[in-house]
């Protein structure tokens, strides 16, 4: 039996909690969260807007310090005093969905790659480095790109400028909040490729944030679906987007064109995370309840009072959903 490696990071049982308007109750926009991320593995946090999954990936980047739980990352807890993080900023780098928002037009293109180098120190030939970084990303050759300005490229061409600045510093795991949203269609699919190509290439670890599931499809090894501020139904992606057990993914899922059957339109919005409903967190929104399918299977009450435990964060199949259990206790 083969055992599964230690994660590269992982979160455990992580809270970020905002102060409440006006004195009242927090937001609690991660409310208890594990979710392990291994060595050359891909992962995908997929959820509505609002469901804390960019809070979620800020906290295991260190710039939202959690309100309870912790972050570790190759084993040890994340600190954050300045000089820790500027040591693990290294390893692990952010890449925004915004290629624009994310450059200085102000800057050229090597300066916007060189930038992380010259904050961080200790490089020898720089040009060399970026020119590096410049290539990895699909800019070839490196050179004809030095001097250029945001301005001159395409969306994509300064998505790919976007990642080469967080390769330049060599990191071990890439956190893309949502890599091709702001793309053409055309060119996310070679942006898609471009990220798994550097996986295989340079062993890198990455925790894609997307509302996305066909991108989540394409890319990911292992998907958490986040609701409300917990992840909801965890496991391989293959499993978790052909046979989905919780019910808001079954919806999701079951509006996207190619979706055999009717449409799940789910009612309303998600609930404030300052007044997280008891029992399951998706309950007010449910098909499974509304039509009476969780009162036949004898877990209607069950769903309407019992909050469900957080699921580990290891790479297993896991839903939290009273119905699905009852369905299949494997689950």
């Amino acid at each position: 039996m083969t055992t599964p490696s230690a994660p590269l990071l992982s979160a455990q049982g992580l809270h970020v909690a905002f102060p409440g308007r006006r004195g009242g109750a927090p937001a609690r926009a991660v409310d208890g969260v594990d979710l392990d991320i291994r060595a050359g593995e891909v992962v995908a946090l997929v959820g509505e807007s609002g469901c804390g999954k960019t809070t979620l990936a800020r906290s295991l980047l260190g710039l939202v310090a959690p309100t309870g739980g912790r972050v570790t990352f190759d084993g040890k807890p994340l600190q954050y005093s300045s000089r820790a993080l500027k040591a693990y900023r290294r390893r692990v780098q952010l890449v925004l969905q915004d290629p624009s928002g994310s450059l200085n037009p102000r800057h050229t293109v090597y300066d916007a790659v060189a930038e992380g180098l010259r904050i961080h120190g200790g490089v020898g030939d720089e040009q060399a480095v970026v020119a590096r970084a410049l290539s990895r990303a699909g800019l070839r050759p490196p050179e004809r790109f030095f001097l250029r300005y945001p301005h001159e490229l395409s969306g994509g061409q300064r998505q790919r400028v976007v990642i080469a600045g967080a390769l330049v510093l060599e990191p071990e795991l890439l956190v893309a909040d949502e890599p091709v949203a702001s793309l053409d269609a055309s060119v996310r699919g070679e942006i898609l490729a471009l990220l798994l190509r550097l996986r295989t290439e340079l062993g890198l670890a990455a925790l894609v944030v997307t509302h996305d599931l066909g991108l989540a499809w394409n890319i990911a090894d292992r998907v958490a679906v986040m609701y409300l501020g917990r992840i909801v139904e965890t496991g391989d992606a293959e499993k978790v987007l052909t046979d989905p057990q919780h019910p808001y993914i079954q919806a999701l899922l079951s509006v996207l064109p190619e979706a055999p059957g009717d449409p799940v339109v789910l009612s309303g919005e998600p609930p404030d995370p300052s007044r997280i409903p008891s029992g399951c967190r998706f309950r007010a929104r449910c098909q499974v309840l509304a039509s009476g399918e969780a009162e036949r299977a004898g877990v209607a009450h069950r769903c309407r009072t019992e909050d469900l435990e957080v699921l580990g964060g290891g790479g297993e199949a896991q839903v939290a959903c009273h119905w699905a259990r009852v369905r299949d206790p494997a689950v």
